[in-house]
């Protein structure tokens, strides 16, 4: 097996180059397509070679779509034709569930691509410096841990016949999928090494990131994986601060991470290097580990640092110290639910106060109530109110008065909902707890609150397009495939909610106003403060006193609405009125519905009879399908309707006849009743 390194020159041109194992080769059309023509609005980052795009691709057959990132040599990078040959050689020969996956690649003509596995979460960078999802300690570890293998296969060779020495170690080269795996990136500049030596030196033209480079390599040009051992010293570093390997806007003495983290850890001074978003949160015993670790990866003897694997011990050991020290933690006055790992915290119905405390101390509750993997961010007022230019852009609300967009100083795109003053915030530590626990690619993500006065704000990650009543209805028609996208993210959120999340998750008022849009339409579903939770092993239902939902077109469940019996099912009957919604185009089913009714036909005929008669340009079978999912789903006896991950699998199936699908009875008798019983 041949490598290619940074080093070699090109053996031949780009455009006759193949890669030494089967990958997948894309034109330069199949790469605009996927792109948009490379549209600016689908850029998710940029790097030395180039910019990243977003992309969605088929599959060789053509039967499912994925999301990559598309990275684009650029006219001014001072990489070329090395570097693209070693990254597509490099990934092509290496195989860890901590790496990227490297799809395909393109070098038609003069560009030349690469093709990448998407990472939802995009960078490590980007949540500890741009403003991200503010990372609890103990993701932190498991992001650390997981970069920490990637890097130890790298060095040790498993499977292939050489080791690989990265060469550029930084946190925005860890990228993070959904379930925030951390996958090291980035091979243009890594060299390859024998594995028989434990510090093997390559030598080779200096070349790295400033604040990341091992000083001994830049003073002898000797390259060695002590080199990376180095770099990621620094990482671990820019994880326990909260800071960048080099911030020129800082003194001298503060301006090198490595330099000032090393200098406070020797004076012992180790609380005052710990990001403030952490504090009072890390166990001594872990800090005094971890540090130990990162600073034995800075030794300027190559010999006195640890090897990759020492470091994934080590990291394991301090995880362990951590989780120990988190198990004797349970704040008084919660609800605990726990399925295997996460510790899920809820306020509970029937208290009044929290350890003690008035629930009305909405600011110590929210500090206390964290996940392992997550914590929230506290705003000052000044913040939110410069980012919303006083909260008077006229181009700030999406849907009422009370939703605004912000942009904070470090350009990170915001969503500030106001919350309506009550007395005990019940339903606002609902939202909150949710969305901390509850981690899915099509749930809005809470990024922090703010408190001022008797009011409470809280901050999302912003999704440009606002609801999806707003795009649908104001902004932009969108196309059937734009619309089955949305329906197929919002079915999985859901399936997500009722069977695969910590805990069983009942929303119960899904509606087109608590579904928004990002950039690339992938909808994110919110408005949590109605929601019930309930232990997985739990009976499926919950009878409840006060039956409540957004008033509007859709209609509460029966079962729900008449007798305050709420289930899966509940939103089961929310989501088939959204397919409805969806191919109609209309704020309101119920009049087309009763509708039918009235003319004495079956319902499922009189929907695709007006189908076909007002659309023409769509795909009417599929669509036709999904009218037949949605009457399936809005089914009066809540027995009858199917389950959300049975709803996936009858969105998901190619097969146009939907005459296969079960036959939908009469749905919902009665909906004028219903619709007077609407509550807000």
């Amino acid at each position: 097996m041949s490598f290619l390194t940074a080093q070699d020159p090109p053996q031949s041109s780009s455009s006759s180059f193949e890669p030494p194992q089967p990958c997948r080769r894309f034109t330069i059309s199949e790469i605009e397509i996927a792109t948009r023509n490379f549209d600016d609005s689908l850029v998710v980052g940029s790097g030395g070679f180039g910019k990243v795009y977003k992309g969605t691709i088929t599959n060789n057959n053509g039967e499912s779509i994925l999301d990559v990132a598309i990275k684009r040599l650029g006219a001014t990078s001072n990489q070329g034709a090395v570097e693209f040959r070693a990254e597509i050689e490099m990934l092509s020969n290496l195989r860890h569930c901590h790496l990227v996956s490297l799809i395909g690649y393109c070098n038609d003509g003069q560009e030349m691509i690469l093709v990448y596995q998407y990472m939802s979460r995009g960078t490590l960078e980007h949540h500890l410096h741009k403003g991200g999802i503010l990372l609890s300690w103990v993701r932190r570890l498991k992001i650390c841990i997981g970069a920490a293998r990637g890097l130890n296969y790298l060095h040790t060779g498993t499977g292939i016949n050489h080791g690989v020495i990265h060469r550029d170690v930084k946190s925005s080269n860890i990228l993070l999928d959904d379930c925030w795996e951390a996958k090291i990136s980035d091979f243009g500049l890594s060299k390859i090494g024998p594995t028989n030596q434990p510090c093997t030196s390559v030598s080779t033209m200096v070349k790295g990131t400033f604040g990341y480079l091992d000083p001994d390599y830049v003073y002898t040009g000797r390259l060695t994986r002590k080199s990376d051992v180095y770099a990621f010293g620094v990482v671990m570093l820019e994880v326990l601060c909260g800071k960048q390997a080099v911030d020129r806007s800082l003194g001298e003495e503060q301006r090198s991470l490595a330099r000032w983290a090393q200098e406070s850890i020797k004076e012992g001074k180790l609380n005052q290097i710990v990001d403030v978003n952490l504090r009072g949160r890390i166990s001594p015993k872990c800090l005094k580990e971890f540090t130990r670790l990162a600073y034995s990866c800075l030794q300027s003897h190559l010999k006195h640092r640890p090897t990759m694997v020492e470091v994934v011990m080590g990291l394991e050991s301090v995880l362990a110290l951590q989780e120990k020290s988190n198990s004797t933690l349970q704040p008084a006055g919660m609800t605990i639910f726990r399925r295997k790992a996460p510790k899920l915290i809820f306020p509970s119905n029937q208290e009044t106060s929290v350890g003690g405390i008035s629930l009305k101390s909405l600011d110590i509750y929210l500090y206390e109530v964290e996940s392992e993997n997550r914590t929230l961010r506290r705003f000052d007022f000044d913040t939110i109110n410069v980012a919303t230019e006083n909260f008077s852009n006229p181009t700030s609300p999406y849907e009422g008065e009370d939703l605004y967009k912000g942009r904070l100083q470090n350009g990170q795109d915001i969503a500030i909902h106001k919350q309506p003053r009550c007395e005990n915030y019940e339903d606002e530590m609902k939202e909150a707890s949710a969305l901390l626990y509850l981690e899915h690619k099509n749930l809005v993500e809470l990024l922090g609150y703010c408190i001022a006065g008797k009011e409470l704000y809280f901050v999302y990650n912003f999704a440009p397009y606002g609801s999806l009543d707003d795009f649908l209805y104001r902004r932009h028609p969108l196309n059937w495939d734009e619309r089955y996208k949305i329906l197929l993210g919002v079915a999985q959120a859901l399936v997500y909610l009722h069977k695969h999340a910590p805990m069983r998750v009942i929303h119960s008022d899904v509606n087109l106003l608590n579904i928004w849009l990002d950039e690339s339409l992938v909808p994110k579903l919110c408005g949590f403060q109605l929601s019930r939770c309930s232990k997985i092993d739990e009976p499926d239902y919950i009878d409840v006193d006060v039956v409540r939902g957004t008033s509007g077109p859709i209609p509460i469940a029966p079962e729900y609405g008449r007798h305050g019996h709420l289930s899966t099912k509940v939103d089961v009957f929310r989501f088939g009125f959204l397919i409805l919604q969806m191919v109609f185009w209309l704020r309101s089913i119920l009049g087309l519905l009763e509708a039918g009714k009235h003319l004495g036909v079956e319902i499922g005929l009189t929907l695709r009879d007006w189908l076909c008669s007002n659309i023409s340009d769509a795909d009417l079978s599929q669509i036709s399908r999904c009218i037949h999912i949605g009457l399936l789903c809005i089914e009066e006896d809540s027995n009858e309707r199917p389950s959300m991950d049975a709803v996936i699998g009858m969105l998901l199936n190619t097969s146009s006849n939907y005459h296969t699908l079960p036959l939908p009875k009469r749905p919902v008798e009665g909906l004028g009743q219903l619709r007077s019983s609407n509550q807000s």
